[in-house]
């Protein structure tokens, strides 16, 4: 599907535990070691890094807005540097009226839609599982900066897939990335054509960076962040259910109370949507002095916007915070929250929880998977007071 295109990257992609795995990668301007070829674009000098894979510090992120320089990157091989002049997209497949190739000029052409959404990996926070169930998750040991918030520019997956037709038997739009992995995650007409679900070509304004998914990314806000396929290459219509990778053994729920035999051929039950979350924009421990402290943090949900955030410390009880950008008019953006805290000397645990308008909120356990999906508990945040 994905052809006219030029692509330079190096390295495997390997299976989930390598992809995924805690490795100390990278050097100042994406450098693996010196010589080597980048496994980034961008400096990776403000992020952790996690194999392949860069984690933003939110205490570094201060709007609703993302700067593309400090916006995660989760890859599942090195960024592809990919030639706009060769670029040429797919469409097609059995439940497609005809295949069409399309240029960026031809994906610039069409009418475009600008959004506002956050961006979240679904193993953002796997790295709390041993500490809030008891039981370590496998695959990156993300913290809590596995998400951004960016302005997306673009036009709609299902006018682009108007252009191929879509036959009455249709089921399935698989969506194909162009990286060493061949990335592809599938999903139902529906939300192929869900008016917010968009071929993005620019990023904050900007063409989209090449950590990012230059030339072309899709866009699905409220599900996780493996569904926004990033290097877009193919997009096929299926007459039939897809099964992938990212469906199958990556991105579903492996435990006890999802047995593989009702999810076959998936390991466990696939995850699209993500949870509705918050958190502290405060380094892991933090340290802060006495005296009244404003703390700020971001909450988002993927079914619109938050309604409300409180916090908690110690044993002290919910009180609620100020929402900073939280909008109807943004159901898919991030907002912010802050409040001011008479902080004492001492060790401390400080703890938020956000309501989406649906009622939705975060509870206070835990529930264990082995992939480490999903997490929004009200994390415990540590902060000691000198």
């Amino acid at each position: 599907m994905a052809a006219g295109v030029g692509v330079a990257a190096c390295g495997s992609a390997g299976d989930d535990a390598a992809s995924e795995a805690d490795e100390g990668a990278g050097a100042d301007g994406g450098q693996a070691a010196d010589g080597e070829t980048p496994i980034w674009a961008k400096d990776p000098s403000p992020f952790v890094r996690h194999g392949t894979n860069l984690e933003s510090r939110l205490e570094d992120l201060h709007g609703l807005i993302t700067p593309n320089e400090l916006f995660f990157v989760r890859n599942h091989a090195p960024t592809p540097l990919i030639d706009a002049g060769s670029y040429a997209l797919t469409v097609g497949g059995p439940g497609a009226e005809r295949e069409v190739r399309l240029s960026l000029d031809d994906l610039r052409a069409l009418p475009s839609q600008t959004q506002i959404s956050y961006i979240e990996c679904a193993g953002n926070w796997r790295g709390f599982f041993q500490s809030v169930t008891g039981r370590t998750a496998s695959g990156s040991q993300w913290g809590t900066g596995a998400i951004g918030c960016a302005e997306w520019s673009g036009p709609r997956l299902g006018d682009v897939l108007a252009l191929a037709g879509v036959g009455a038997d249709a089921v399935d739009v698989n969506v194909i990335g162009l990286d060493e992995a061949e990335w592809a995650r599938p999903m139902p007409l529906d939300k192929a054509f869900d008016p917010d679900t968009i071929l993005a070509l620019t990023m904050n304004g900007v063409p989209l960076p090449p950590d990012h998914g230059f030339p072309v990314r899709v866009v699905v806000p409220g599900w996780v962040g493996s569904s926004s396929v990033k290097w877009v290459g193919g997009i096929e219509v299926a007459t039939e259910k897809v099964w992938v990778r990212a469906n199958t053994s990556s991105y579903v729920l492996v435990g006890d109370e999802w047995p593989a035999d009702r999810y076959a051929p998936a390991d466990g039950a696939p995850i699209t949507t993500g949870r509705v979350k918050s958190a502290l924009a405060l380094p892991r421990p933090a340290q802060l002095a006495a005296g009244v402290q404003r703390l700020r943090g971001f909450a988002w949900s993927p079914r619109g916007p938050v309604e409300g955030v409180e916090w908690w410390v110690d044993d002290g009880g919910w009180a609620p915070a100020r929402l900073i950008g939280a909008s109807a008019a943004m159901p898919n953006a991030w907002c912010r929250f802050e409040f001011e805290w008479s902080a004492t000397p001492g060790s401390h645990v400080l703890r938020t929880r956000a309501t989406d308008a649906g009622g939705n909120t975060q509870p206070l356990e835990g529930v264990y998977n082995a992939k480490g999906y999903l997490l929004n508990v009200a994390l415990p945040h540590p902060v000691e007071v000198v």
